[in-house]
């Protein structure tokens, strides 16, 4: 599982190469939010002309298409079934319905698919939605989460969404979810937080709306060296112990304080493979 998604205006493909080499874990072409309605159609045919010229050994993209309710959802899917892109982003996904639409217009394409959340009756139907056909992970609009529920206060405001979205995915059994984006570009600080906030809630990826947001984010999911101290000491603290429990740094390190460390470490070598896949 990746821990960036890099958002890039699909009526831009000049800054398409650009994305894909700053680093994020995904590069998330978009044909919604940041184009245009007199624009769609060029970026559609902007993104599937670069798709269909990468070569076999590029990293490729996502494409977060144009949600079910616009005249464009369709076409975007039949147009994108043609160039096969890494996976396709619903936004405003509220039941599970345009996901079983997408897989009738992909036909036996299997292409994964992140709807995002961004209504009140989106994250009610979350756990629908999580066990959809195709569903790799949920990923939060945190952004017009708020404009459509009211909600002012990002921090605890958002606290109840967001801990649905990650305890509905660990149902589903399907990857940890992807927060929502920082509207603050230049402010790392913030960025830090957010992002720090986010993985002590259990999210495993961000949304990021520029390449100076890929490393922070990167860097903040990532374990840090002092936990993976930790992680390592718990592990031979077991093995000596032969899995019984035993006593480290005063603390009792018992069967699910060791499974935390060795996922830990596992997920610093092969990030996301401790999550389970949906395969709808």
């Amino acid at each position: 599982m990746k821990r960036s998604y890099l958002f890039v205006p699909g009526n831009r493909p000049e800054r398409f190469v650009k994305a894909v080499a700053s680093g994020a874990g995904a590069v998330v072409l978009d044909l919604e939010d940041a184009v245009p309605p007199e624009e769609k159609l060029a970026a559609r045919a902007a993104v599937c002309d670069w798709l269909a010229q990468r070569q076999p050994a590029d990293p490729g993209a996502w494409v977060r298409i144009n949600s079910a309710d616009t005249e464009y959802f369709e076409d975007d899917v039949r147009a994108l079934a043609a160039v096969k892109p890494l996976g396709i982003m619903l936004p405003k996904t509220e039941s599970a319905a345009p996901l079983r639409e997408i897989i009738r217009l992909l036909d036996t394409l299997e292409i994964p698919v992140i709807p995002i959340i961004e209504s009140a009756l989106g994250l009610m139907n979350a756990l629908e939605i999580a066990k959809g056909p195709r569903t790799e992970r949920l990923a939060f609009g945190s952004i017009d989460f708020q404009l459509d529920t009211g909600i002012l206060n990002d921090a605890e405001g958002l606290l109840f969404a967001r801990s649905t979205l990650v305890i509905t995915s660990v149902v589903a059994r399907i990857g940890a979810p992807i927060d929502g984006v920082t509207m603050q570009i230049g402010d790392a600080a913030q960025l830090q937080s957010d992002v720090a906030r986010a993985r002590e809630l259990g999210f495993g990826a961000k949304l990021c709306i520029h390449p100076n947001q890929v490393a922070l984010t990167e860097s903040g999911f990532r374990p840090s060296e002092e936990e993976l101290r930790w992680a390592r000491a718990v592990i031979a603290a077991s093995d000596a112990a032969s899995g019984h429990a035993v006593r480290l740094d005063n603390k009792l390190i018992d069967l699910p304080v060791v499974e935390r460390a060795r996922r830990m470490l596992l997920d610093e070598v092969h990030p996301g493979s401790g999550d389970s896949g949906n395969s709808g």
